[in-house]
């Protein structure tokens, strides 16, 4: 039996479109068909990245929505599983499988972005906890999480890199203050996160004390897949504060596609041709110009995250693909953006409802910066082919051997040490 077969068969026994979303992810969790790719031990398959676009083909065929999107499924499941202790795993990822506890990343820092290591959130141990003191910056969904992946410093007399510790924090405690970021699209999606002696458990260290910097970038290198990798499987967003579990599971389906559509990644190609259509320009040159290139990129982009989507799932950190491929959105971004807008042509110049498709393209023309910046800015990712592929000589850091405590980075004051 094939996995389409199978996976085919189970959704005729189980899917019930009248489900609330809830009900339908915990049968999901429960299957091992919610995130495939998953060791069987933890809530999976075992399946290569291969067999998943048939369990995507199967969910489509049915009408059936996918696991929870978000960061618990492309983040934080694939680095608990890889880094996390047995109890860890029990804890965490069955929840977020089922939805019940949505997560969002603290990294980036006003004095720590594309330079993470420099980040200067402080961990300090008191007892069996940590006190967790600074500041985190574009935190995506941190509004509706219910866990965090904090990387914080642990120890500030070594070198930058070998003082930061990753953990999983509960979001919902005193000394935790969310605040949204308004952004020129109208929408909040980033958060500015500030950490006021907020706690965290000794028991939530993920990885080795002070070893946080490999654990981050293994979830570094599974976030620049899943961005290039786009959508389609995933579908609303888990935990309870994003509303999504009461829904009806049949509702979210069209929902989560039109969602998909108005991503990036795969699905610039559908939404030029619409944008051609309402724009009465679906025989101009240039505008089937744009379309040939933007197939031709979106294969490409296709094809790599295949290769690193594999590589997860044999077990291995996805290597330099994962950032060929986030350069190749933001190609495909900033492509799908100037095809978009030409095939409006002056109606391009119009935003809102009030606009041809709802105002998708001029919503994707405005936050199609972000792209080149969030997951790595695209300079990172260069750097990270230029050392990793090509064999090019890093760029000279005189603070390798540094105690970070010695360092003045981003915003650091000799106090704050």
């Amino acid at each position: 039996m094939s996995v389409k077969e199978e996976v085919s068969g189970w959704l005729d026994e189980h899917w019930d479109p009248d489900l609330t979303l809830g009900e339908w992810w915990q049968r999901l969790a429960d299957s091992g068909w919610g995130a495939p790719t998953w060791p069987v031990e933890w809530y999976g398959k075992g399946l290569s990245s291969d067999a998943l676009a048939e369990v995507i083909g199967a969910f489509r065929d049915v009408g059936a929505p996918g696991p929870p999107g978000g960061l618990g499924l492309m983040l934080a499941g694939p680095t608990i599983i890889a880094h996390g202790n047995d109890d860890q795993k029990a804890r965490w990822l069955r929840p977020i499988l089922s939805g019940e506890m949505a997560w969002c990343q603290l990294f980036s820092e006003p004095g720590a972005g594309s330079d993470l290591a420099s980040l200067q959130c402080r961990a300090v141990r008191d007892g069996d906890e940590w006190v967790i003191t600074g500041q985190k910056v574009w935190t995506s969904g941190a509004q509706a999480a219910d866990l965090g992946m904090l990387v914080a410093r642990t120890d500030p007399d070594v070198p930058k890199h070998a003082g930061i510790t990753w953990f999983g924090i509960d979001m919902d405690q005193p000394g935790i203050e969310v605040r949204p970021l308004r952004e020129m699209t109208g929408r909040a999606l980033f958060n500015e996160v500030f950490f006021d002696e907020a706690r965290v458990s000794d028991d939530a260290v993920v990885g080795d004390l002070n070893g946080g910097w490999g654990v981050a970038l293994t979830t570094l290198a599974n976030e620049r897949v899943g961005l290039g990798g786009g959508g389609g499987f995933q579908a609303g967003i888990g935990g309870k504060k994003a509303g999504w579990l009461e829904r009806r599971a049949g509702d979210a389906t069209s929902r989560a596609r039109a969602g998909a559509n108005a991503a990036l990644g795969g699905q610039g190609v559908e939404m030029v041709k619409a944008a051609a259509k309402a724009g009465g320009r679906s025989s101009d040159e240039r505008v089937r110009e744009d379309l040939a290139t933007l197939h031709t990129l979106s294969e490409i982009s296709r094809f790599t995250q295949l290769r690193a989507k594999s590589a997860s799932a044999a077990g291995r950190r996805p290597g330099a693909e994962a950032s060929t491929g986030k350069l190749q959105v933001s190609r495909i971004t900033r492509a799908t953006r100037e095809a978009g807008l030409h095939a409006l042509g002056a109606q391009g110049m119009l935003a809102g409802d009030d606009a041809p498709l709802g105002g998708t393209v001029q919503y994707v023309s405005l936050f199609s910066p972000a792209v080149s910046i969030y997951g790595g800015t695209d300079e990172v990712q260069k750097n990270i082919i230029g050392e990793r592929v090509l064999g090019l000589p890093k760029e000279p850091a005189t603070d390798k051997d540094v105690p970070f405590r010695d360092l003045k980075k981003g915003t650091q004051r000799p106090e704050d040490t």
